[in-house]
């Protein structure tokens, strides 16, 4: 396990348990988009990303978006790293930055066309995304701080 020594008093940070909690977390938001996508089609009958007529399943947007999910969460990873190297409060920052992506996120398929029913499906998606990396790579952040103080 790796640990980063830091500057001037920051935290101390196990680089290799925050990469691994942010690996996981990107293949929790990829499956979230996928479900919901699943969910909004073969439940709810929504077109979501993709025609009516691609079926449950959807097209190659479906695989692509669920791999825009998992990089974000990676890029929060890598933001998160950044901010328990370099800043107070890191988890913090980091909420506050995430939930204003998130809201973005949310509110971004409303200034598309289609249907009001594939906006707001894509919407609830979207935070439903948001709201897991948050979460999750707040609590990948604490554990890999965490274990640094422990074994001081």
């Amino acid at each position: 396990m790796t640990v980063q020594p830091t500057h001037g008093g920051a935290n101390a940070v196990a680089a290799g348990r925050l990469w691994a909690g942010g690996a996981a977390t990107a293949v929790v938001a990829a499956l979230i988009a996928i479900v919901g996508i699943l969910l909004a089609r073969g439940v709810f009958d929504v077109a979501v990303l993709a025609p009516e007529g691609e079926g449950t399943w959807g097209d190659a947007d479906t695989g692509r978006y669920a791999l825009y999910c998992a990089l974000a969460a990676l890029i929060a990873t890598g933001l998160m790293h950044l901010l328990l190297i370099s800043t107070p409060r890191p988890h913090q920052f980091f909420t506050w930055i995430m939930m204003l992506a998130t809201v973005a996120a949310a509110l971004a398929p409303f200034i598309t066309s289609g249907s009001t029913s594939s906006k707001v499906a894509t919407a609830v998606i979207n935070l439903a995304v948001g709201i897991a990396i948050v979460t999750l790579v707040n609590g990948s952040a604490r554990a890999a701080t965490q274990e640094r103080r422990t074994a001081r």
